[in-house]
């Protein structure tokens, strides 16, 4: 049964796809234009600089001799074996000491931000601990923990110079990464931490659930700046005798009177540590436009 006329539904024409204006595919076109009209001008300014560069130095009076003390590649492939297996020492040392430095840091952090009138002793202790091994150089203390505690001659504890090289490391980046982490926790408003105590949850509760998961988030980017930094100092065992890849380099260097090896070991560091940087690039971004969105 066909339906009366005044009940058919009421149709209309297709509404057209849409599609930008001439004057919004133009301005398209002008922005197109402008960022190739950049990039062109960045890699042209790039290249002429970096050429200006190396041709003032590969010119320079003093060139050849530079070149053959420092990047002979017949010193280069010699000492690249030799170096490339001492280096898994300075990569074991950073992920053993990483965690270790996390634990004692975080450690550090709780107790100076406590406030209970029974944790003043624990208080003080960690307020000494950071002011002490941030103010000794890094250099120092690996020198005074690698040469005086194996002199000590303890029973039951290791004597070796590397073992206490990597100790010397743990206490001083400890103690920097401690003060990373307190400036985090007090970074978290008051206000959170009142609402978390007006819910029914303790000093310890508010501290594991509130506190630290937003403080923690906050703190990695500058921490894996240090892990960076980190991963650099481990070259600084080799001045106690800890046989990892600058001591290699060095051993190759004064037995053929000639610096390539340096440049060999430099550029494993390179290879490991400007990739944890652009991470950390990447992160502070990513961490800069959650707090612009408003997200926590």
């Amino acid at each position: 049964m066909t339906p009366p006329a005044d009940r058919l539904p009421v149709t209309g024409p297709e509404p057209a796809a849409w599609s930008p204006s001439p004057r919004e595919l133009e301005r398209r076109r002008e922005r197109r234009r402008r960022r190739t009209r950049s990039l062109l001008v960045a890699t042209l300014a790039v290249v002429v600089v970096f050429t200006g560069l190396g041709l003032a130095v590969v010119r320079s009076p003093g060139w050849p001799r530079v070149q053959a003390l420092f990047f002979d590649w017949g010193h280069a492939q010699a000492s690249y074996p030799e170096i490339r297996d001492r280096f898994w020492v300075n990569v074991r040392l950073f992920l053993l000491a990483e965690p270790v430095i996390l634990l004692l840091a975080l450690a550090v952090a709780l107790a100076r931000s406590s406030r209970a009138a029974l944790l003043v002793p624990l208080r003080l202790i960690a307020v000494v601990y950071t002011d002490l091994f941030r103010g000794i150089p890094t250099i120092l203390l690996i020198l005074l923990l690698g040469f005086g505690m194996p002199a000590l001659q303890l029973q039951g504890i290791p004597n070796s110079a590397l073992f206490w090289a990597g100790v010397g490391l743990v206490l001083s980046y400890g103690a920097y990464v401690a003060e990373v982490f307190r400036a985090g926790i007090e970074s978290i408003h008051p206000s959170q931490v009142a609402s978390a105590e007006a819910l029914g949850l303790g000093r310890g509760q508010t501290l594991r659930f509130v506190v630290l998961p937003q403080a923690v988030r906050r703190v990695v980017p500058p921490l894996l700046n240090d892990f960076v930094s980190l991963q650099k100092d481990t070259a600084l065992v080799a001045v106690v005798g800890g046989f990892d890849a600058v001591f290699a380099a060095r051993d190759y260097a004064n037995f053929n009177f000639n610096y390539t090896p340096y440049v060999v070991v430099a550029a494993f560091f390179v290879l490991l540590t400007v990739p944890l940087a652009r991470l950390t690039d990447w992160l502070q971004r990513r961490y800069a436009e959650r707090e612009r969105a408003g997200v926590r």
